[in-house]
């Protein structure tokens, strides 16, 4: 492959696609973005300070609020260096932000670490937003589901995890 062809490749792949409708709460904070050409989340940042202490959870507001599209959902998830180097995560991880939600969106951070506290600075990059499709399903009743390989094995059923939640 030529340099040429990898420049395009790349460009076609980070030119954006979709248009999302992005109102700042806060003008001081930056609005998302993504680190890296290829990325699939953009970078969310806290509104505030906040001093998290071992196993405390807090809803830290991000000074962002969007207008997606019907069909599309944002889905916050944690950052893998935050969550590597300090044991921060998101509770409800992935959060989601749902077409017709105009609020700010706020992530709830919990500190995993059993000792040690983590101190965010406004405008720290907290979380990423990642922008997907839905689909939209039809939950049609049957009185039987197909056969497959799995069956009704239940949680954990390939990793020597067992559960009682499926068995009768």
């Amino acid at each position: 492959m030529t340099a040429t062809q990898q420049t395009t490749m790349e460009a076609t792949v980070t030119e954006p696609t979709l248009g999302i409708q992005l109102k700042m709460l806060d003008p001081d904070i930056e609005p998302p973005s993504y680190a890296h050409p290829g990325d699939a989340g953009a970078d969310l940042r806290a509104r505030i300070d906040v001093l998290i202490a071992p196993g405390e959870r807090v809803l830290v507001p991000t000074g962002v609020s969007i207008a997606l599209p019907e069909g599309y959902v944002a889905l916050i998830h944690p950052r893998s260096g935050l969550a590597t180097k300090h044991g921060l995560t998101i509770v409800n991880s992935p959060g989601t932000v749902d077409a017709g939600y105009r609020g700010e969106i706020a992530v709830t951070l919990l500190n995993t670490d059993s000792a040690q506290p983590i101190s965010l600075s406004r405008g720290d990059r907290i979380a990423q937003m990642v922008i997907q499709r839905v689909e939209y399903a039809q939950f049609l009743p049957v009185e039987e589901l197909p056969d497959s390989v799995r069956g009704s094995a239940g949680f954990g059923s390939t990793g020597g995890f067992t559960t009682t939640l499926n068995k009768e």
